[in-house]
């Protein structure tokens, strides 16, 4: 029997997901026109990290750590059957990861070691907040999450230490890409067929998407090898043939999960979109490899388009689901995602692409900004206040009843 809930908080902290996903969208609101102004001079950095290091260090362990921590304290309830953790310790890891984003933009001028102490304090809060989840609930089997959680602190720790030691950290910047991509590989292989095969289910389809097997683990084991490949010797001809390796497995492991019946559900077909952006990086890395390509460009594919582009998408569902509204995106959050799409494209082209005075970077710059601002916009109050319910949150459309809206708004919501 679950726990009786007597929670009378303020909403946003009645659900893990809440403020962190909350803080990543106004973070990644916020973070990269500051990083544009820094790339443009308009303004200087105080961090004890290079610039390029800050800016990538905080688009992963700062705007990313904050989605894996929602993520996980969104599942961890629904493995052990607890209540999920809310109230003050909430606030607390909050500020932890506040504390941690100050700290490395300079803003109390400390120097590098108590940095890189104060930073690392989320990964571990987390880490030790679902291990006494998971423990109590003794929901032994999902000790695993823990993995990736500690290789995440770990590579954080290695950033800063690679960063004092040589002066920046190249090999970091692309390992902490690398771990949200193995993350993405690992937990997104599992989400998206899952819910493609939920949505064409209960519209009759008979085509499914194939059920995770030994096709699916040889996928992420060429992927890891890519992506450590390209961690450590970017520009070897080997990266390039294990890239290809590893682009062609997971194009193939897509066209698996029946994608493109979901063009009618643009919160699922985000989703693939988001997940072909990771062979379209490993494409990039190749390409780089060869020098055929700027060597910012997988980089860029892998955090702009599959980061960006997926988290963004897990984002709008979880919201919409843990808050009673439809799974429904709609013309602004679909907008929303269209923009992150072009911002990745913007991105590698970079000096290529002028229009007027602006070239790629600018226009990655303030689609990123714009798409993130209808991300907060939409998604922020719904965050922040309370759950509805789910029939009065079904919007009916001009001219149809309300039966059948009622009945539409269920199907979409597989």
């Amino acid at each position: 029997m679950k726990p009786q809930d007597t929670y009378r908080g303020p909403a946003l902290f009645s659900y893990g997901f809440r403020p962190f996903f909350l803080a990543a969208l106004l973070f990644g609101l916020l973070v990269i026109p500051a990083w544009w102004s820094v790339w443009t001079g308009r303004s200087e950095l105080a961090s004890v990290l290079a610039p390029v290091d800050w800016h990538v260090h905080e688009m992963v362990f700062g705007y990313g750590a904050a989605v894996v921590a929602g993520f996980l304290f969104t599942a961890v309830p629904n493995w052990t059957g607890r209540l999920p953790t809310r109230g003050w310790p909430l606030v607390a890891l909050l500020s932890v990861w506040i504390a941690g984003r100050l700290a490395v933009v300079g803003f109390a001028a400390l120097d590098a070691l108590p940095v890189l102490l104060i930073d690392q304090l989320f990964l571990l809060c987390v880490a030790a907040m679902i291990t006494r989840e998971i423990v109590a609930g003794r929901n032994w089997r999902n000790l695993k999450v823990l993995v990736p959680v500690a290789l995440l602190w770990l590579a954080n720790v290695g950033f800063h230490v690679e960063a004092m030691t040589w002066g920046g950290a190249d090999t970091g910047r692309r390992f902490g890409i690398a771990l949200l991509i193995f993350l993405i590989m690992l937990i997104g292989g599992r989400i998206v067929p899952s819910f493609t095969r939920n949505w064409l289910a209960q519209r009759g389809v008979q085509r499914l998407p194939a059920p995770f097997g030994r096709f699916d683990a040889l996928c992420i084991l060429a992927g890891v090898l890519a992506l450590l490949f390209w961690a450590l010797v970017p520009f070897h001809w080997l990266t390039a043939a294990v890239s290809v390796l590893a682009a062609a497995l997971h194009l193939a492991r897509l066209a698996r999960w029946r994608g493109l019946p979901t063009w009618r559900n643009p919160l699922l077909l985000m989703l693939h979109l988001a997940y072909a952006m990771i062979p379209a990086g490993f494409v990039a890395a190749a390409l780089t490899s060869l020098g055929l390509g700027g060597p910012s460009g997988p980089a860029h594919v892998f955090g702009i388009g599959a980061i960006a582009g997926m988290t963004a998408a897990v984002i709008m569902r979880a919201t919409m689901g843990h808050t009673g509204r439809p799974l429904v995106a709609g013309r602004a959050l679909a907008s929303a995602f269209g923009l992150l799409v072009l911002a990745s494209v913007a991105r590698v082209a970079g000096a290529a692409l002028t229009i007027g005075p602006l070239d790629g970077i600018d226009l990655s710059a303030g689609l990123w900004t714009l798409a993130f601002a209808i991300l907060a916009w939409r998604l922020g109050p719904w965050l922040a206040g309370e759950k509805v319910d789910r029939k009065r949150a079904t919007p009916t459309p001009p001219g149809r009843s309300l039966k059948a809206a009622k009945a539409d708004g269920g199907r979409r919501g597989a």
